[in-house]
């Protein structure tokens, strides 16, 4: 039997000074047929002039909520200790709403020292943004139970990261999605880890799906095998060239021509 696989696009939002070559990519994107846009959470480039343009990830997603009708849109990821946990929460609630549910939460530890310098946030270690992460998924699960109106549906959270002991340990408790950098064989290892993980804690691994950046056409198979349900290439500004993901986009309809549903 195929396995049902979804592509999504990272949307870079660096160096690019006019919005509007970002609601163009965004455009595009749907265009093509991706299921998932994403765009990322920094307050400066990652790569490039370190002070170039750049936006915020949050309010950019309440403005795609509007402009797109398909995709799923989120953040891959959010950082963990940028924003007050209960108003994240609140954050994500109102952007699925504005999208008649179709937002994916996602979330991490954060690792970009620049950003917490320029924005007055304490960096820390990766052991207590790692330990902040854990409390912060606590309150945004609670406050999203609290809310009202309530969610459109049980919003998706992703967590991205590949920490054996921490992070995978989060990604049992709380995640729909688990986003990972690693290799194959790597990711191989680490899903093995997770899944006893999800033994301690009582929940099925199977519930949650793998995801990693788009490998190309010569080993995405090899991934999907491994249990990888979810690509993701990237596209970064002024330009946002999407041939990578138009490329991805081909490959998902070749093997899987029916269009999938979301996440939830």
């Amino acid at each position: 039997m195929t396995v049902p696989v979804r592509i999504g696009v990272q949307l870079q939002p660096q160096h690019a000074p006019d919005y509007a070559l970002i609601r163009d990519a965004v455009l595009r994107a749907e265009d093509i047929g991706v299921d998932i846009v994403f765009n990322w959470d920094h307050f400066y480039p990652l790569v490039g002039d370190p002070d170039g343009a750049h936006f915020e990830c949050w309010t950019m997603l309440g403005a795609w909520a509007e402009q797109t009708e398909r995709v799923e849109i989120g953040a891959l990821v959010s950082g963990g200790g940028y924003r007050n946990p209960d108003l994240l929460a609140d954050m994500a609630r109102t952007v699925d709403h504005i999208s008649g549910g179709r937002l994916i939460l996602g979330i991490g530890g954060g690792w970009f020292k620049k950003d917490y310098d320029q924005y007055g946030y304490e960096f820390g270690t990766a052991g207590t943004r790692l330990r902040l992460l854990g409390e912060n998924l606590a309150r945004i699960t609670t406050r999203l139970g609290e809310l009202n109106p309530a969610p459109t549906r049980p919003i998706p959270i992703l967590i991205g990261g590949g920490g054996e002991r921490k992070t995978l340990r989060l990604v049992a408790e709380y995640a729909d999605v688990w986003h990972s950098f690693a290799n194959l064989d790597a990711l191989v290892h680490k899903s093995q880890v997770l899944a006893g993980h999800c033994v301690d804690v009582g929940r099925d691994p199977g519930r949650i799906a793998r995801s990693v950046p788009w490998p190309g056409t010569e080993t995405a198979q090899a991934f999907v095998d491994a249990g990888v349900t979810l690509f993701t290439a990237s596209a970064s500004g002024p330009d946002f060239d999407l041939d990578t993901l138009a490329e991805a986009v081909r490959w998902r309809d070749e093997r899987m021509p029916e269009p999938l549903a979301g996440l939830a």
